[in-house]
């Protein structure tokens, strides 16, 4: 059954972007997720305050199964239950929760959760968190995970909150491993304008900022 199918990491590692959709409705999300493989991108999130979100998580499985589609905003065991059954391949949190962390690993389902200062993000990564979700990045910047980095270098950060195409080539320059967006990735006026082509090269022009930075 296609909804045992894996996470791949190899199509991760292409576009390590985790592409955050938050309260749009399941027909602009489907639109979307079509555009999003086009453009070359691999990995969505949808997030469970979305109205809907387990129903949209369980037809993107359906519908895109050479795209990775996990659930974000998981902030409780009851959450994570909800994203599994509906087939979410990876979980992503906004907060340290221990027994989410657990479960996942556990589970052998990857994880990114959120974490903000170098005690919780240590915790994070020793808890078993695939990547570490640096939230919010806004303020702190490439600067901060060029730091983090310093003393922690074994440990993979994935910076969200803030990433733009302005600053996504500072934070992978600075060490991020990969980086999570939603509004400066999933642009307001070209998906209200029914943009397809404008959408694209949008999503194309993230994928081209990260040229070189990447692993071979």
């Amino acid at each position: 059954m296609q909804n045992n199918t894996p996470f791949s990491w190899e199509y991760f590692k292409e576009a390590p972007l985790v592409g955050i959709i938050r309260g749009l409705d399941m027909e602009t999300i489907l639109w979307i997720a079509q555009i999003y493989r086009e453009a070359g991108l691999s990995t969505l999130e949808v997030t469970m305050n979305t109205p809907d979100a387990a129903m949209i998580i369980s037809t993107l499985r359906k519908e895109f199964p050479e795209l990775n589609i996990g659930a974000g905003t998981v902030c409780s065991p009851s959450d994570l239950q909800i994203a599994l059954e509906a087939g979410s391949q990876f979980i992503v949190t906004p907060i340290l929760d221990e027994e989410v962390i657990k479960n996942c690993v556990a589970q052998n389902i990857p994880i990114f959760p959120g974490a903000f200062t170098p005690t919780e993000i240590y915790k994070a990564w020793s808890l078993g968190a695939s990547a570490v979700k640096v939230f919010p990045a806004t303020q702190l910047g490439p600067q901060y995970i060029k730091d983090i980095l310093g003393p922690l270098n074994n440990i993979k950060l994935m910076p969200t909150g803030g990433v733009s195409k302005d600053n996504i080539k500072s934070f992978f320059q600075a060490g991020a491993y990969g980086a999570g967006l939603g509004g400066s990735l999933f642009n307001k006026t070209l998906i209200g304008n029914g943009d397809y082509e404008g959408l694209k090269n949008h999503f194309k022009s993230f994928k081209k900022e990260l040229e070189g930075l990447l692993p071979e």
